[in-house]
């Protein structure tokens, strides 16, 4: 008996009663079917509900850093694991490497966010859990009482992911990560050909036990009705037709309900080869090697895939021979458990017989087929060899409205940088276009005319074509989306996706409350100086807003002058009083700005070993005011904020530095960084 398909839903396994006919899914390769496919009777409303409160409250109680270190269990959880996936991908019809990028890939994702999570977010714990500064702060009045700036806070809802069925794993994945950082739950629903592989991607991670409660469901099947109990604090992410994102945009829950709705859709790609990159060039044969790879890779089943090759007409034929020659050099096409098949199927039938119905439309707009065939193989599998078509005509319209989702490219011809940029700008906006050139005035040119209409451009030249991740190869650290046909939304980017899920708010108030509300100190809060030096603190004792004040020191022309020939530095404002004094900026010869830091170090510092480890860095360092020969300084040192590491036995330290003169004039401001332990017994170990 075919198996169903489960769901998981409010922490539990579900399934659709007895009886219940669902959608079958079938082996790529084989027809064979595989499993079916319902959500009939399923209760949407309660699984977002589940997610809201339940979800939310399990997620909310973790710090950015804790749910960092979950998404690299995660990782290594799917890792150990990873054989099943493969043995299932192979039923959608990718080949290993196929299903490497997909699987590894996703993975990788997870792994990247960890990482990130815990470099570029804060951990601090409850009531700050959830809140995530934006941007510097704004002073709105003189004397400081009353600031502004801008914090994240994570919304109160369900991430919702609809995806499509090219990528089964990293498709829920790339969603999943920066959600689960943010602190929001997830319901995935994948695409229903390929959804056999995302419910046991999920079977492990739920199997994993490092799941919170409420914080990943699993519809399998059809989630019609979703969008009716969606509400504000709701966010869905599509991938997939702009005509199914066209509707789903216009549902009263998106125009008037306040879901916000982000989504990625089919794009016509394109890869301009310069007019430099003639036949021989490494570029050229680099252009070559990326064009079948996208056109073979998944079958062609990539958002991300060249759909239009832009070339100069006089490297028209070769090019074409030299794909022609790589294809039956590298593609053999077939079931892709079998040894030496380098490109599987199409997901379906169905897919396969929609791909050759855009190809007849695109030769109906004025495409020849040069290499490939319209014919189906025949056999209960859904194979199509790679396609490419030639436009007499490059701005015929069908060439850049039409996407064939298969192994399927369009070559279009230009005789002037301008031409080649126009033909990429009409695609309509794109998630991707590469340009391979070794030409910088060419390749400068042609981003400053296109990158509005891409999400994403790959600059493909001799020097980075081998360590190059490809035209059709999204990271986790860049951005990927487009603007326009190419949804106009945005996924990835690094920590960017993280606020996608997050609020951002102005806050405005007194130096007290901002500091209360954020957990950063701010200057005008409160401050505790009580007689420990903050220095012999460790973590567990040190607090937002512990202070010292140092002694004065004076700074003497002996000091300038001993720094300047210790160092070398002997810019004349340090050296030359006629030279200093004609500079509008100074009084006369001034002590060296870093001179000055070195002196802050010493006046601030606490020498003996204790919970400081070690000094990592300053951030936003200015000077302020010039300090001449007999001018005295003195340092305040606040603890600004409180970053403990998850995994370490110490944490990071941002420590506020106001550096003053004798007339209390402020002569330079910083952050230092340093690395601290969480308790006395650990700064003693690690001594």
């Amino acid at each position: 008996m075919t198996r169903m398909l489960q769901s998981h839903v409010q922490d539990a396994w579900w399934q659709p009663a007895e009886g219940t006919s669902g959608a079958e899914v079938r082996d790529a390769s084989t027809g064979e079917i595989v499993a079916t496919v319902s959500s009939e009777g399923l209760d949407l409303g309660a699984a977002l509900e589940h997610g809201r409160t339940v979800g939310q409250a399990s997620l909310g109680a973790l710090t950015f850093h804790k749910r960092a270190v979950l998404l690299k269990q995660m990782a290594l959880a799917l890792l150990e694991r990873k054989e099943e996936l493969y043995e299932l991908s192979y039923r959608t019809g990718a080949t290993r490497n196929d299903s490497w990028v997909d699987i590894e890939g996703g993975i990788g994702v997870l792994f990247a966010y960890s990482g990130k999570g815990r470099r570029e977010l804060p951990n601090a714990p409850y009531p700050h859990t959830n809140v995530q500064l934006d941007g510097p702060l704004e002073v709105l009045a003189k004397d400081g009482s009353f600031l502004g700036r801008h914090i994240r806070t994570t919304l109160p809802g369900v991430a919702v992911q609809i995806n499509a069925f090219n990528f089964p794993v990293w498709g829920p994945l790339e969603k999943l990560a920066p959600a689960f950082l943010a602190g929001m739950p997830s319901v995935i629903k994948p695409a229903t050909p390929t959804a056999y592989v995302t419910e046991h991607l999920v079977r492990i991670l739920v199997e994993s036990g490092l799941l919170p409660a409420g914080s990943v469901q699993l519809v399998s099947g059809s989630v019609r009705e979703l969008f009716d109990h969606a509400r504000l604090g709701d966010v869905v992410s599509f991938t997939g037709s702009a005509s199914t994102a066209d509707g789903l945009r216009r549902h009263d829950a998106v125009q008037r309900g306040g879901v916000i709705f982000n989504a990625e859709t089919d794009s016509i790609n394109a890869s301009v080869l310069g007019p430099d990159a003639t036949p021989g060039t490494p570029e050229f044969d680099a252009y070559v090697r990326q064009l079948v790879t996208e056109m073979t890779s998944k079958a062609g089943q990539k958002c991300t895939a060249i759909r239009r090759a832009i070339v100069p007409a006089a490297a028209a034929d070769e090019l074409v021979e030299a794909v022609r020659n790589r294809i039956a050099e590298k593609v053999v096409v077939g079931d892709p458990r079998s040894e030496g098949v380098t490109m599987g199927a199409l997901a379906s039938l169905e897919q396969r017989d929609e791909v050759l119905r855009q190809v007849r439309a695109l030769v109906d707009g004025g495409g020849s087929v040069v290499l490939g065939s319209l014919d189906a193989p025949e056999g209960d599998g859904a194979f199509l060899s790679p396609i490419l078509l030639r436009f007499a005509d490059a701005t015929a319209a069908r060439a850049h409205d039409t996407e064939a989702f298969g192994p399927v490219s369009s070559l279009l011809t230009y005789e002037t940088p301008a031409q080649a940029a126009d033909l990429v700008v009409r695609g309509g906006g794109s998630l991707v276009t590469s340009v391979a050139s070794g030409d910088p005035a060419f390749v400068a040119g042609l981003t400053r005319r296109v990158a509005s209409a891409n999400g994403r451009m790959l600059l493909l030249d001799r020097d980075d074509a081998r360590s190059s991740t490809g035209h059709g190869s999204p990271l986790p650290m860049l951005v990927h989306g487009g603007p326009g046909r190419a949804g106009g939304g945005e996924e990835l980017g690094g920590i960017r996706s993280v606020f996608h899920y997050m609020q951002r708010t102005a806050i405005q108030g007194s130096p007290e409350m901002l500091t209360a509300v954020t957990g950063v100190w701010h200057t005008g809060a409160r401050v505790v100086s009580d007689g420990v030096h903050p220095f012999r603190k460790p973590l567990e004792e040190l607090r937002i807003g512990d202070r010292v004040v140092s002694e004065e020191r004076e700074v003497t022309l002996a000091d300038i002058e001993h720094f300047a020939e210790f160092t070398g530095d002997t810019f004349y404002a340090h050296m030359d009083e006629d030279a200093a004094a004609a500079n509008p900026f100074f009084p006369g010869r001034v002590a060296h700005g870093y001179l000055l830091v070195s002196f802050a170090a010493g006046l601030f510092v606490s020498p003996e070993p204790g919970p400081v480890l070690a000094n990592y860095g300053l951030e936003n360092l200015r000077f302020l005011t010039p300090v001449s020969p007999g001018d005295r300084i003195r340092v305040a040192l606040t603890a600004k904020q409180i970053i403990p590491r998850e995994t370490d036995e110490y944490g990071e330290v941002h420590w506020d530095v106001v550096l003053t003169n004798q007339r209390d004039e402020t002569v330079a401001t910083y952050d230092v960084l340093t690395l601290v332990s969480k308790s006395h017994s650990s700064s003693r170990s690690a001594g």
